[in-house]
């Protein structure tokens, strides 16, 4: 794709190009050790090695590039070493293209209950699994991705639940730090590129603070953690606005953990390049669509005798052959087609979101496609 003829500054890296930019919206090539990457990107959660009820080549075809995998369960079940043994985590799902995984953190602060201590070492807590008491040090977290041998790792950070006192906001900030200090020198796996996480939750000073701290680490790419996980909406936007542009301009930018529609064309438009969440398929397995009209919930009665598709536009598997009516029938029946489905119209709806939004910036026209994109899906009919 040539470069937009508008733009003035494309950051130009051996990683990442910014190739147009309509505002702060970047279209981009991120480069890995398993292909290109064109963003904005959304990833497809495969916490266990596999998104959920799909496979490899069906992924593909819907236009997914790259999927994410999550180091704490893959470290526990079936183990890091497991999988390195038998080829990396590609072999071992049997997908080739790009991976990012985790570091794990989330996984340990969001599961509050199981941790026995935090100290500048790193956590100790006890697995989900069987309770055993373990530990994840920034090394470890390091150890197990290189095992994994995904194409992007993540350095291990502390995530403060929102509205912590300030004291422990800024422990979590200046660990998150030093974590990252001792995995960025940690072996890696060959050609693996390695990503920042910004902590801070909404406070401005920190979050700047957290993220000069980790720019003068010269990271591969950066991450905007601790967001999206209960605090004010309206404010996640806002701190995401201006938290943005303060990491480098020719690194990729990455938004842990949002989804939804409006939440897409929001970060993307504050300069955004990849973000990943669970919504389409836990949404598919809730038995609910995401389409234009917003979400729809199949279980409703009025969908009983439909025969349209999810959605007229779409060219889905579900939409291409089956009624809703169907759905309904199968999502009521409990069919483990109706959730296959209904994940593989999901991911189609937000991949094709994204990939619009990236041709809109291509062509200088991001500020409309977004205000359009939103009335469609109006207020009333969408919740995120």
């Amino acid at each position: 794709m040539e470069p937009c003829a508008k733009c003035d500054a494309r950051p130009v890296s051996d990683v990442f190009t910014v190739i147009a930019a309509d505002r702060a919206a970047r279209a981009g090539i991120l480069r890995t050790a398993h292909g290109q990457i064109e963003t904005p990107a959304f990833m497809p959660v495969g916490t266990k090695a596999t998104v959920k009820t799909l496979a490899p080549e069906e992924l593909e075809a819907l236009g997914a590039q790259i999927v994410l995998g999550n180091s704490y369960h893959l470290h526990f079940r079936p183990g890091d070493e497991l999988i390195a043994e038998l080829g990396g985590l590609h072999r071992f799902m049997g997908w080739k293209r790009p991976i990012l995984t985790d570091s794990g953190g989330f996984q340990v602060f969001s599961l509050r209950d199981t941790i026995i201590a935090v100290d500048d070492d790193g956590v100790r807590f006890r697995n989900v699994y069987d309770g055993a008491e373990e530990r994840f040090t920034p090394e470890l977290a390091a150890r197990i991705q290189t095992n994994l041998g995904s194409d992007i790792a993540m350095c291990l950070d502390q995530v403060p639940p929102p509205g912590v006192p300030g004291l422990e906001l800024r422990e979590a900030v200046r660990r998150t730090t030093e974590w990252a200090r001792r995995q960025r020198h940690a072996d890696r796996g060959e050609g693996q590129l390695r990503f920042a996480i910004v902590q801070g939750g909404t406070d401005r000073e920190l979050r700047q603070r957290s993220a000069e701290e980790l720019v003068e680490l010269e990271f591969d790419g950066n991450a905007i953690g601790g967001l999206a996980i209960g605090e004010d909406r309206a404010l996640m936007f806002e701190t995401t606005d201006w938290l943005a542009p303060l990491l480098p301009a020719d690194r990729p930018r990455y938004f842990m953990g949002i989804g939804d529609p409006e939440g897409i064309l929001e970060v993307i438009g504050a300069g955004v390049d990849m973000f990943d969440c669970v919504l389409p398929t836990r949404t598919a397995r809730t038995g609910s669509a995401l389409t234009w009209e917003g979400r729809l919930n199949l279980r409703n009665a009025r969908f009983a005798r439909d025969p349209e598709p999810l959605e007229e536009s779409c060219d889905c598997p579900a939409c291409r052959t089956f009624s809703r009516a169907y759905i309904r029938h199968l999502v009521n029946q409990d069919e483990l087609l109706g959730h296959r489905l209904l994940s593989l119209h999901n991911l189609r709806f937000v991949l094709e979101l994204t990939r619009g939004a990236r041709q809109a910036i291509v062509s200088g026209a991001f500020a409309s496609y977004k205000r359009d994109a939103l009335a469609r899906l109006g207020t009333r009919t969408w919740d995120p």
